[in-house]
């Protein structure tokens, strides 16, 4: 039994659950959008918001904490500069979750990851 155990494991072990999820935060937090899989968008949520959190804190130790999980300095710059700025009053939940159906080669269903208040790009 799998009582009180948080969090999915993914068929992973877990440093490639790390490296997946950093991976994913860094290319979210420089895109602002992502398209994946239901459980792995349900997981990276919270990692997500943590980062933008730390961007508000905006403090030395935040800093180093974003800086060393996201694995660009271009997208901590971002983390730390123009999405704490966006995020500022919002208290939280700074991502959203929209399920857009099944993927084709083996129907896994699929979600769109995206920062909520985002600006729209001209080529989408």
């Amino acid at each position: 039994m799998r009582h009180r155990k948080s969090g999915r494991r993914l068929g992973r072990d877990s440093s490639h659950r790390k490296a997946l999820f950093r991976n994913m935060v860094t290319s979210l937090m420089q895109h602002e959008r992502i398209q994946t899989t239901d459980a792995k968008a349900k997981e990276l949520r919270g990692i997500a918001d943590r980062m933008i959190t730390l961007g508000k804190r905006g403090d030395l130790h935040a800093r180093r904490q974003a800086a060393g999980f996201l694995r660009d300095q271009a997208v901590t710059s971002k983390v730390f500069g123009e999405l704490a700025d966006r995020y500022r009053e919002r208290p939280g939940g700074y991502t959203r979750v929209i399920k857009v159906g099944h993927r084709v080669g083996d129907a896994a269903p699929v979600s769109i990851v995206e920062l909520v208040d985002r600006v729209e790009a001209d080529d989408e």
